[in-house]
């Protein structure tokens, strides 16, 4: 072979290893001349937290996933029984909500209860007195409020105590957008600013 060829075979592979070089630096994708454009990744869809269910509201009205869509919602777990938690976060939830001024009409705060056996619409209606008039109390059947806990992948359990029971249950607001997709989760540890910040934030989307 002559030295002539040998020259342009070289130059031949640093130029192709070249174009390979600057192919992976630029899209991180080797792509040899002729090969097929790679497809973008597909959109991730939204995390699969919340759907469908049917309960009734402490004033008596049926309220389902659907009639909640127009305006951005925030979904807690608790009982009229809870000695701390559920007493507390609906406290913290209201004055939330009065930090918000006018943006806090622009969203619905629902609170759901693992506890149907004891807490019917009246009790519900009783006990929301306490807190802010917009948090809107849901109650049902066992099956109708399994299936709200299903659907937003939350936790509860009957623990027996001396003479009665009481509920373990998943702390967290799930706040949803108001077309019903999950965006985020209040943590009552959290800064009552980052907080505020998710809320405005579900609010404007």
């Amino acid at each position: 072979m002559s030295r002539l060829r040998v020259l342009q075979i070289t130059l031949w592979v640093l130029a192709l290893v070249a174009f390979g070089a600057f192919a992976l630096a630029t899209t991180g994708v080797l792509r040899l001349p002729g090969s097929p454009v790679a497809q973008a990744p597909a959109r991730i869809p939204p995390v699969a937290i919340g759907g469908s269910f049917r309960l009734t509201s402490h004033t008596g009205v049926t309220v389902t996933n659907e009639s909640l869509k127009g305006r951005p919602y925030a979904v807690f777990f608790g009982f009229t029984h809870c000695p701390d938690v559920c007493p507390t976060t609906l406290f913290d939830l209201s004055n939330l909500l009065r930090e918000l001024g006018p943006d806090g009409d622009k969203i619905t705060p629902v609170l759901i209860t693992v506890d149907p056996e004891r807490d019917s619409p009246q009790a519900l209606a009783e006990y929301m007195q306490a807190f802010d008039p917009r948090i809107l109390a849901l109650t049902g059947t066992l099956d109708e409020v399994e299936a709200a806990v299903k659907a937003f992948k939350a936790y509860h359990r009957k623990v027996p105590t001396d003479g009665g029971y009481t509920m373990d249950h998943t702390s967290l607001i799930y706040l949803m957008d108001r077309n019903g997709w999950f965006l985020s989760t209040l943590d009552r540890h959290e800064d009552k600013g980052a907080q505020l910040l998710k809320l405005r934030r579900a609010i404007a989307t």
